[in-house]
Parts: structure tokens; C-alpha cells; sequence
């Protein structure tokens, strides 16, 4: 199907990126290149664009959409190797390692005498693409009766069927309560387990089945579908989702240049609270106790968020787009 996917928060990204036309921006999170496109457009002749994505289809989309365009490099990666990506970027004879994964735009130039690569901007924009919600093949939806997989990186071993088939029934419960807050989460662990046992479960309409008998019907007609939080939960277990982002956070500051920023969208709360403690310790970092009178422990602000209070999408942006409604932008400026 054709690769399609509506940008969140799309006027308000490029904004607080306060886009340089000779700088460097990473979209850690290409997907079809909605906000990669609104970026290039600000860029002049000398500035760059490096697209990464996990996905092998937005990759296509991706070039299909910016073909041709001397100031963009894309790579097929996980956004939690942005580093390796920037420094393989920055080697004038990556075109000659056989596993190259990049194309033949120039290499970066370091930014200072130690060889390191700093950027003007990095773009985080997580959770699922609408495409990837709405190809049957893929899992993601709970809407219709798909494969059991979930994975965004198709390459990957892991998928959704083989967490309920195979994970013993504590971790279930405990991934369904950790990583989708699921109040009746050692109700449905325990009848994804009774059910496996007669037959694998293979599709996502036959999880959605599981679900409903193992809630109130009191629940069932509450707003909102019932499958939704399990359905994030196994998502998040199978992409490794906040493993990865609390892994690659610390990269992401240190790769910005001063007064280069960081905007990450994030679409629950697990996220943004994971977002939001980095940024909050980067800007005061201080471990000394509070009644010292000055500082001793040497740890000093990377920078501070701009602005303090998350970005949210507008009602005119929800009423056309209503996959944004939970969408939160938090910004960070490096010092």
C-alpha cells in the first residue's frame, strides 16, 4: 500500500527548531518525510538533512519523496545508533565499506579537533506511523483482524505473536500493567495463557476477543477501545521502545552543538515522563543537598528547556487529525 502518514505537530517542530539554512538536522524518525520535508524547505544550498528510520518501507517512501535532493542522507537504522551513524557519516571512504548503509553525499566535517560530530537539531517523533496502523499486514491495529506482529523493524526476530505465545504469564501481567497502565492486567495475562494452551494465538482480532472476556462489561462500553492499552503494551515490549529512548537520550544532548535543540514528540505518558526527567536533569543537574550554600558537586546545566511546559496540538489540529490528540513536543536548547 502506499506509504502515507499526516505529521503531528508539524508548524510548531519547525518553529522551535529555529531552523539555521546552513545547518545540520537529524530526523531520528523519517517515516514518509512530512517533517524531513518541511525542514529541507528552510534549509539553504549548504545545509544538511540525514533521515533515519527503522522501517524499510518509510525508507522507500522516504527517498521517493526527497529523490534527487544533494543535501539529504538516509539511512536505515534505529534512531539509537545515531551516533555510529553520524561518525560513519563523517568518514570520506564510507562509499568503500561493503556494508555501507548510506549514500554518497559528502561526509560531515567535525565539529572541533577531536574528531566529534555536533549538530543545529535533532527531531524524535515516536510511537506508530499512520501507515503502519493502517497496513493489515503489520499488526499495529486492533480495528481489524491482522497478523500478531507489531514490529517496526521487520527484520527483527521478535513480534507481538511470540510475546503472548511464548512469555510466562507474570511477565504479561507485568508488561500490560508497566507499559500500558492496564488495570485488568492479570485478567487478560491469564486468559491469553488458557487460550494459547488449546491453540496459538495468531491474529490481532483474536487477542481482542481474549481482552473483552476479561473485562467488566461496565469497561467494554467505557470511551475508548478496550484493547487499546494492551495493544501499546505489547508494542512498546516488542519494539523495545523505552528501552531504546532511555538508551540514546544522553547521545542526543552531546551530539548538539550550542544553542543547537532537541524536539521529541512523544504520545504517552511513559515517554513523556522519560523525556521530561532528562531534559529537567540536563538543565539542573546539581546533586548537592539543598541547604548548601553554593554548588560542590561540579556538575553544570547542558541548557534548559524552551519552552517549560510541553507543546500540544491545536483543536483545529485534532478535529483534522485525531492520532495527535495525545501528541506532547518538549524542546531542549543546548548551552
Amino acid at each position: 500500500m502506499e506509504f502515507s502518514h499526516k505529521s503531528v505537530l508539524l508548524d510548531e517542530v519547525i518553529e522551535n527548531l529555529a531552523i539555521r539554512p546552513d545547518g545540520i538536522y537529524v530526523d531520528g524518525t523519517l517515516g514518509g518525510a512530512g517533517h524531513s520535508s518541511a525542514i529541507l524547505a528552510r534549509l539553504g544550498s549548504d545545509g544538511r538533512l540525514i533521515g533515519i528510520d527503522q522501517d524499510a518501507e518509510a525508507i522507500a517512501a522516504a527517498k521517493q519523496k526527497l529523490k534527487d535532493d544533494p543535501r539529504v542522507t538516509i539511512v536505515k537504522s534505529n534512531f539509537r545508533e545515531i551516533r555510529n551513524v553520524l561518525q560513519t557519516l563523517s568518514n570520506p571512504d564510507r562509499g568503500k565499506q561493503e556494508k555501507s548503509a548510506v549514500d554518497q553525499t559528502p561526509p560531515l566535517q567535525p565539529a572541533d579537533n577531536n574528531g566529534k560530530i555536533r549538530v543545529d537539531g535533532i527531531l524524535l517523533d515516536l510511537g506508530v506511523s499512520s501507515h503502519q496502523f493502517d497496513d493489515r499486514e503489520r499488526g499495529f491495529s486492533y480495528h481489524s483482524d491482522e497478523p500478531l506482529d507489531m514490529r517496526m523493524d521487520r527484520e527483527q526476530v521478535l513480534t507481538a505473536a511470540d510475546i503472548v505465545n511464548n512469555y510466562p504469564q507474570d511477565e504479561l501481567k507485568r508488561i500490560l500493567r508497566e507499559y500500558g497502565e492496564e488495570k485488568y492486567a492479570a485478567s487478560i495475562a491469564a486468559n491469553i495463557v488458557k487460550i494459547r494452551e488449546i491453540n496459538p494465538i495468531r491474529t490481532t482480532g483474536e487477542l481482542v476477543d481474549i481482552i473483552r472476556v476479561s473485562m467488566p462489561e461496565r469497561e467494554k462500553n467505557k470511551k475508548g477501545h478496550p484493547a487499546r492499552k494492551t495493544f501499546q503494551a505489547l508494542r512498546i515490549e516488542c519494539n523495545r521502545e523505552l528501552e531504546v529512548l532511555q538508551s540514546v537520550l544522553d547521545d542526543l544532548v552531546d551530539l548538539l552543538k550550542p544553542g543547537g535543540r532537541l524536539a521529541i514528540i512523544t504520545f504517552h505518558s511513559l515517554e513523556d515522563r522519560i523525556v521530561k526527567k532528562a531534559f529537567a536533569t540536563w538543565e539542573n543537574p546539581c546533586i548537592c543537598p539543598p541547604d548548601f550554600p553554593v554548588c560542590v558537586c561540579g556538575k553544570k546545566s547542558l541548557g534548559k528547556m524552551d519552552p517549560h511546559r510541553p507543546i500540544v496540538p491545536t483543536e483545529d489540529e485534532i478535529d483534522e487529525n485525531p492520532r495527535s490528540r495525545s501528541a506532547k513536543l518538549r524542546v531542549f536548547v543546548r548551552s
